[in-house]
């Protein structure tokens, strides 16, 4: 290329980014790469959130420890709190930490020959799950709906507590006499043996009639008349460890959704 076809392509090439940079710089600024901006949360915000988890974190623990009177509902400003509880991890864990605590005791018992050893056993919340209903129910958040729940029931659809479930096994195979008393109506008497049936436990003896205190009460205490010796119960309310002819150890599931007095 000689000088003048070489001056040329320069010149050219200068026209060529002369209009490239008149172009760009009538382009819209918001289609141009942007800084990122990073948006904190709101401090007050965060406060106040984690403000309210501990005090419904407080709640739940006064509920499970029996320092609460008499409650129907759930908190409403706890709802989201309870549904993060119940569907998450932390119940997984209560669950496990409790029935291996009373897998131990159990394991670390010398059972007599005469096959008069027995363990207790509720079942909704204990051995079976009703947590799908409660879902429905906002967790412990609506009123107890007595012709609901029995709809729910009548399903036999109940899901098994996994650890209870390992428990049961457990105590089976060392020899002890599994006893199930549940609050459950004699109408609900077949669907509950099926449901426990198809988990592989057995049924145990319901009355109706009596609050929940007084007939696991008097239940235990005809358990103790006919010979046996109580030495462990699993349930998830204290009216089901409570009251008169209680067990050598009873050990209590997590369950903030609802309280039996």
């Amino acid at each position: 290329m000689d000088f003048i076809g070489y001056t040329m392509f320069l010149c050219l090439v200068s026209i060529a980014l002369c209009y490239d940079i008149d172009i760009d710089l009538d382009l819209d600024p918001d289609l141009l790469p942007r800084p990122l901006i990073v948006e904190f949360p709101d401090t007050r915000l965060k406060n106040i959130t984690e403000e309210l988890n501990m005090q419904c974190t407080s709640w739940r623990v006064a509920a499970e420890a029996n320092n609460l009177g008499p409650w129907k509902t759930i908190p409403r400003e706890c709802a989201e709190y309870m549904k993060e509880y119940m569907l998450g991890r932390s119940y997984k864990i209560d669950l496990e930490t409790v029935s291996k605590e009373a897998e131990a005791y159990a394991n670390s018992l010398e059972l007599e020959e005469d096959g008069m050893d027995a363990w207790v056993f509720d079942i909704d919340e204990t051995l079976l799950s009703n947590l799908p209903y409660y879902a429905d129910h906002g967790f412990g958040l609506d009123f107890f709906d007595s012709a609901q729940f029995d709809r729910w029931i009548l399903e036999g659809v109940a899901p098994v507590i996994k650890p209870s479930l390992k428990l049961y096994e457990n105590v089976l195979r060392l020899g002890f006499k599994i006893i199930l008393l549940t609050g459950r109506g004699e109408n609900r008497r077949n669907v509950t043996i099926t449901n426990l049936t198809n988990a592989g436990y057995v049924i145990g003896e319901n009355d109706h009639e009596k609050s929940a205190i007084a007939f696991k009460s008097e239940k235990r205490e005809e358990v103790i008349d006919e010979g046996f010796r109580i030495l462990g119960n699993l349930g998830d309310q204290w009216s089901d460890l409570a009251g008169t002819s209680i067990a050598s150890r009873s050990f209590k599931l997590s369950n903030p959704m609802y309280y039996i007095p």
